[in-house]
C-alpha cells in the first residue's frame, strides 16, 4: 500500500481541513471492505438522495439510526434468541452492523422507514441563503465629463 504524506496540503491551505481528513480516512482504510449489509445510494433530485440498506429479519427496535457531526451511523443489533434453533442451511446473516456514511456541509437526514426488509433513509441538502448565490441590480450613473465646468459655479 502506497502512504501519501499530506502535511504540505496541511501548511499550503486554510479551511480545506475537511478535504484533507478525507483522503486521509480514505487513504488508510483498510483494503478489504465491509460488505455487510449491502446498500444502495440513489439521487432521488438536484438537492436529495436516499439510501436503501438491506436489512432482512431486523425489525424496527432492532436498528438504529444516528447522526453526529456529519456522520450517519446505522446500527442493527438483533436481540438475542432464546430458542434452540437446528439448522440445515443458514444464508441468511442476522449479524450485528454497523455502518457509517460521512455527510457533505448542509446535507441533514430528513427521515428513515423501513419496509419489507429494506431501510431507507432520505436526505436533503439545504444550503443557508446567506450561501446561495444572488443576485446584485446593476444601476446606471450619469457621469459628468471632468473637463466639463458647471456654468452655475463659476458665476
Amino acid at each position: 500500500m502506497r502512504n501519501f504524506d499530506l502535511a504540505p496540503l496541511y501548511r499550503a491551505s486554510v479551511g480545506f481541513d475537511q478535504i484533507a481528513d478525507m483522503m486521509d480516512r480514505v487513504l488508510t482504510t483498510e483494503t478489504q471492505t465491509k460488505t455487510y449489509p449491502p446498500y444502495n445510494i440513489e439521487k432521488i433530485d438536484e438537492d436529495g438522495w436516499r439510501i436503501s440498506i438491506a436489512v432482512a429479519g431486523f425489525s424496527d427496535e432492532d436498528l438504529g439510526v444516528e447522526v453526529k457531526e456529519n456522520s450517519l451511523l446505522v446500527t442493527g443489533r438483533k436481540a438475542d434468541e432464546t430458542t434452540e434453533r437446528s439448522y440445515l442451511h443458514r444464508g441468511i446473516a442476522n449479524r450485528a452492523f454497523e455502518r457509517r456514511f460521512h455527510l457533505a456541509d448542509h446535507v441533514r437526514v430528513a427521515g428513515a422507514s423501513h419496509e419489507n426488509g429494506m431501510l431507507h433513509i432520505d436526505l436533503i441538502r439545504e444550503v443557508p441563503e446567506a450561501l446561495k448565490p444572488r443576485q446584485i441590480a446593476i444601476t446606471r450613473t450619469e457621469a459628468t465629463p471632468k473637463d466639463v465646468v458647471d456654468a452655475k459655479a463659476v458665476n
